[in-house]
């Protein structure tokens, strides 16, 4: 794409420092819809997804009418936010209502043959169907049927929680809703490809955290992936586990541990975990939470603080339309969160801040960073600086989608003062290109021993007991 004409390259008011070649999307998009409107030559564009239970989510936006000048910043418009709809909402059925050369090039995006391959086989094997991508005219396409669920808050009782994550395993043993015992436990299970290990290295910490309790009540956890019913669907964690053996003996360890221990467990997504550990704090609604740890991880309540079954995976979802953007470790993807909000962006910004990393896992490389901002190291500075801004442009774009009037931000990398920094960056973003949105979001930073145990000691709070 010509940088010069681009109508989705829109220059942000505020750069960021280590990455001057950032184009949010979220700018991008609000110009492409002020050209649309401007243009009078609109058509309207419903995309909806249909997941499990036969939940629908539609969205509704307006593209140039296909023979345009820009068809070409159509297509990729409707195909990023195609891609934002399906990590955030989940769906084994995408339907494009709208022009048929549109449908078209979803379809064959979003296919085994197109760039899209890696996102239909997981959503495959998420909802255990067919990936299936429908064309119509916009006025057939359904309105949305959401569901929504309550989720935790139970305090009662000898509880253990757990939170796995692709650096840590962090448990906690909580009694009444206090926590009386924290640890975070270092792994790396992406490497792992057999799945005793995994199960292994998950009842040791299961069982440190019991030494701690006069009995246990029940557990809940927390864990990274696409999780229904107690059931891991799809997680990095294990992706060196082989298919067929991660079908019979990773998908169901937790029914498998609930057996062990005989007690009520539930385990949810991570992200969920990080909204409702910022629900309890603040005791708020209509939040979106976002942690920062080896990947990006979010969660959402809505305005009746009831979950939505959404996946919220946005470590997927795409934030910056920069055609050279870096690219996600797993997926192939470019310009999405993993690599902006993760300690993935803290190592990956290293060497353009002029730092050399020290050999060793990224959670170890993200804590020389973290002690170099300690001692006043500027150029550490300028990393947080540069992930608060990415944030900041960011926020705009998840609001705009979401609908959210509280974020939390938490996760290994806000821990310490470079918390602080994306933060305030953040905040002058919006004051200074999103006024609006600024004027009704409230941005929150837990204290330093939740950013990094406050979704263990939620996730205890999961299951309810039994009566």
């Amino acid at each position: 794409m010509d940088r010069k004409s681009g109508l989705l390259l829109a220059r942000p008011s505020m750069v960021p420092p280590l990455s001057v070649d950032f184009w949010p999307i979220s700018l991008g998009n609000i110009r492409y819809m002020e050209a649309v409107h401007a243009s009078g030559n609109g058509v309207p564009l419903r995309i909806a997804l249909e997941r499990n239970d036969g939940c629908v989510s539609a969205f509704r936006t307006d593209i140039f009418s296909p023979g345009s000048e820009h068809d070409t910043e159509t297509l990729l418009y409707v195909e990023r936010l195609v891609k934002f709809l399906l990590w955030q909402r989940g769906g084994w059925k995408l339907i494009v209502g709208g022009p048929i050369e549109i449908g078209n090039h979803i379809r064959h995006v979003y296919s085994f043959r197109g760039p899209r391959a890696f996102d239909v086989e997981l959503m495959e094997r998420a909802y255990e169907r067919p990936f299936v991508v429908e064309t119509m005219p916009a006025s057939e396409v359904a309105k949305s049927r959401e569901s929504s669920t309550t989720l935790g808050g139970y305090l009662d009782g000898c509880r253990i929680g757990f939170d796995l994550g692709a650096s840590d395993y962090k448990v906690a043993a909580v009694v009444n809703g206090n926590p009386v015992f924290t640890m975070e436990l270092p792994w790396d299970p992406k490497i792992e490809p057999d799945p005793e290990f995994h199960y292994k290295k998950i009842s040791e910490g299961l069982k440190l955290a019991a030494s701690h309790l006069p009995r246990v009540d029940a557990i809940g956890g927390s864990s990274a992936g696409i999780l229904i019913n107690n059931q891991i669907m799809v997680a990095s964690l294990f992706r060196a586990v082989p298919r067929e053996i991660f079908d019979q003996q990773v998908k169901p360890i937790f029914l498998r541990l609930q057996k062990e221990w005989h007690v009520p467990l539930e385990v949810a997504n991570d992200g969920d975990v990080t909204a409702l550990a910022g629900a309890m704090s603040l005791n708020a609604t209509s939040l979106l939470g976002i942690a920062m740890g080896s990947s990006q991880a979010a969660g959402y309540l809505n305005g009746s603080g009831h979950m939505t079954g959404w996946l919220n995976e946005l470590a997927f979802a795409p934030v910056d339309y920069n055609p050279q953007a870096p690219a996600d470790e797993w997926s192939g993807d470019i310009g999405c969160g993993s690599q902006y909000f993760s300690q993935q962006a803290v190592v990956r910004l290293a060497p353009k801040a002029g730092i050399e990393l020290p050999a060793g896992h990224p959670a170890e490389q993200l804590k020389f960073i973290q002690d170099l901002h300690e001692k006043g190291d500027v150029r550490a500075d300028k990393i947080y600086e540069t992930i608060g801004v990415h944030l900041g442009y960011a926020l705009a774009q998840y609001v705009s989608m979401y609908g959210c009037q509280h974020v939390l931000i938490l996760g290994r990398v806000t821990s310490g003062a470079g918390g602080g920094v994306i933060l305030r960056k953040a905040r002058e973003v919006l004051k200074a290109d999103f006024p609006e949105v600024n004027q009704t979001l409230s941005l929150h930073l837990p204290d330093e021993k939740s950013k990094r145990v406050g979704q263990a000691v939620a996730a205890a709070s999961l299951p309810k007991l039994k009566t």
